[in-house]
């Protein structure tokens, strides 16, 4: 049967903690943040809380608020005892009726439509609490809930692991970065130290003309098309039709960087070498980078997406109405080391070595990507 969220279950908010409210001991503060990635630290409250902010491990949170794609949807808890921060609901179901599990995958299965009834910006966007109570939802018996849960887990699963060798190559790529390179904080190896500008021919900004979903002209590619890792997703793209003056401009070449100078907080600064032989055209909240004979830029690329180079960029945007910006002045001046450059090159080749490993595992996870799609529409719809 057909219901909605607001009648088959209770939403309870978190609490707005403010940053004078945090401290080092406590709980943690569950923010959005560590709900889609458990490597981000906490903040911790040690004062008394209300018992409806608290979890623990089962709960189901839905985060309702952030940016689409990375920040919308529903949770299980499992890092034990917290504090749910304000942007998040704590879900509670009668489990007589409803099986949890079951529950959370249905609320992913309207993701879509939640980010459709929800407002802001291109950035950062917000479902009211009413809002989100009127989707409907569907809801069979408890034996079918739970066969349904049984088959998408078993899909979600094997989906994970793939997603799990793709970030041990991430890890094994940063950690070889860090042992080629050095810390820069401390650069062990004694490396001349200068600004991004010392490694670069030109910096450009792209197109500003407006892409259009008709496949005529060239490809545009958009900051949604950096992965927050440093690859490509191809998957959603747009078109823009190029004059012989415009091509040598917003075209860009197999080897160039592409850095995303305008997004949220959190993704600005996403950084990714191109290496397609497809002509490609580039927006205007993206930065093409060229290096000179001293840079590569697969090192700039490593340096940029590394924990220190994602530290340096969000100490160093400046945030605007919910969006963050890093213009190519102040992408210039960032302070980097200079290794030799046959040091650089030999970074690239390992690079390149271990993302067509990554590539054949990327090709699995959009496959079994698609077979859960697929199932959970068929079964959610």
């Amino acid at each position: 049967m057909k219901t909605t969220i607001g009648k088959s279950c209770v939403l309870v908010n978190g609490r707005a903690f403010k940053p004078a409210d945090w401290s080092d001991s406590g709980l943690p503060i569950v923010r959005i943040q560590n709900l889609n990635n458990p490597l981000k630290t906490f903040n911790y409250y040690d004062g008394e809380v209300n018992d409806k902010f608290k979890i623990n491990n089962g709960e189901l949170l839905f985060s309702w608020s952030g940016t689409p794609g990375t920040s919308f949807g529903a949770f299980f808890w499992s890092r034990g005892e917290a504090i749910l921060n304000q942007h998040i609901f704590k879900v509670i179901v009668d489990e007589n009726k409803i099986y949890k599990k079951y529950y959370k995958y249905a609320l992913n299965s309207k993701i879509g439509e939640i980010i459709e009834n929800a407002h802001g910006g291109v950035g950062l966007k917000h479902i009211t609490k009413a809002r989100l109570e009127s989707v409907e939802i569907y809801l069979p018996s408890l034996s079918k809930q739970e066969y349904i849960a049984d088959i998408l887990e078993k899909s979600e699963k094997i989906l994970e692991s793939r997603k799990e060798i793709i970030r041990l190559f991430d890890t094994f790529l940063n950690a070889k970065f860090l042992d080629m390179f050095g810390n820069p904080e401390t650069n062990p190896k004694n490396f001349p130290v200068g600004c991004i500008r010392d490694l670069v021919s030109s910096v450009n900004y792209g197109s500003s003309e407006k892409a259009s979903e008709d496949c005529e002209g060239y490809p545009m590619l958009r900051m949604g098309n950096i992965t927050y890792q440093g690859y490509w997703d191809f998957q959603d793209l747009k078109y823009i039709k190029l004059d012989e003056r415009a091509k040598e401009k917003y075209l860009v070449k197999k080897g160039d960087l592409l850095f995303n100078r305008t997004n949220s907080k959190e993704l600005v600064g996403k950084t990714a070498v191109f290496d397609s032989d497809t002509e490609m055209a580039f927006a205007g909240y993206l930065i093409r980078v060229r290096s000179n004979d001293l840079g590569n830029n697969y090192y700039l690329s490593g340096y940029l997406n590394s924990t220190h180079g994602k530290n340096t960029l969000i100490n160093i945007c400046k945030s605007i109405v919910g969006m963050a910006n890093i213009n190519a002045q102040e992408l210039q001046n960032i302070k980097i080391l200079i290794p030799p450059k046959n040091l650089q090159d030999r970074y690239e080749e390992i690079y390149k070595t271990v993302r067509k490993k990554v590539a054949l595992h990327a090709e699995s996870k959009l496959e079994l990507e698609k077979l859960f799609n697929t199932l959970s529409k068929n079964f959610f719809n």
